[in-house]
């Protein structure tokens, strides 16, 4: 099994593999997002430095089993977000996951971001599918995998009901096959920063 490059970059962002040594930086992204997260992630209901310390054990680890491949998003070395490949809609296939600080949303920075893990997520064997799963009230979620050129393949009741107030309990499932990706207008790939 492959894994993706440990830092990308993608026009105006960077990623770099999650390490413990941002838990600070990350802290601060988001207590400074806090607003911005609460109605979409359940997590940020009650935020907390161990919490946020857990979660940058948990991406190491995940990432040497090659269960999740997660990254911290940046732009002039300052972390801003994050972005996640996860192993986890079944053979042949990965889900993103993102999130950005609010005062960097609306410059098409995830898009770049998702970009990254895209190229990188195609370049992994025997994936064939990428996909991108949000409630259906995350209108935000939902145009960036319309900027990527996702295609929705189906909406459906979540599982667990909405978790969070923004929720509306119906999950948007979006997709790119390796195929629509190769055949994407050329220029548009991320590269591996050196």
């Amino acid at each position: 099994m492959g894994t993706p490059a440990e830092s990308l970059s993608s026009d105006l962002v960077d990623l770099h593999r999650w390490r413990t040594s941002h838990l600070d930086a990350l802290e601060r992204a988001i207590y400074e997002s806090l607003d911005h997260l609460v109605p979409w992630m359940p997590w940020a209901a009650d935020p907390g430095r161990q919490q946020t310390a857990d979660f940058l054990t948990g991406m190491r680890q995940k990432w040497e089993t090659g269960e999740a491949y997660g990254y911290a998003i940046t732009s002039d070395s300052e972390v801003i977000g994050t972005c996640v490949l996860m192993r986890r809609i079944g053979e042949g296939g990965l889900e993103i996951g993102y999130w950005l600080h609010p005062a960097r949303t609306g410059r098409g920075l995830v898009t770049m971001a998702c970009t990254a893990l895209l190229t990188q997520g195609f370049r992994l064997p025997g994936i064939e599918r990428i996909e991108i799963h949000h409630d259906a009230a995350n209108h935000a979620s939902g145009a960036v995998a319309r900027r990527l050129g996702f295609t929705e393949v189906e909406r459906v009741p979540a599982p667990e009901g909405p978790l969070t107030p923004g929720e509306s309990g119906m999950d948007v499932i979006w997709r790119m096959t390796a195929e629509q990706w190769r055949a994407r207008p050329a220029g548009t790939a991320a590269r591996q920063a050196p």
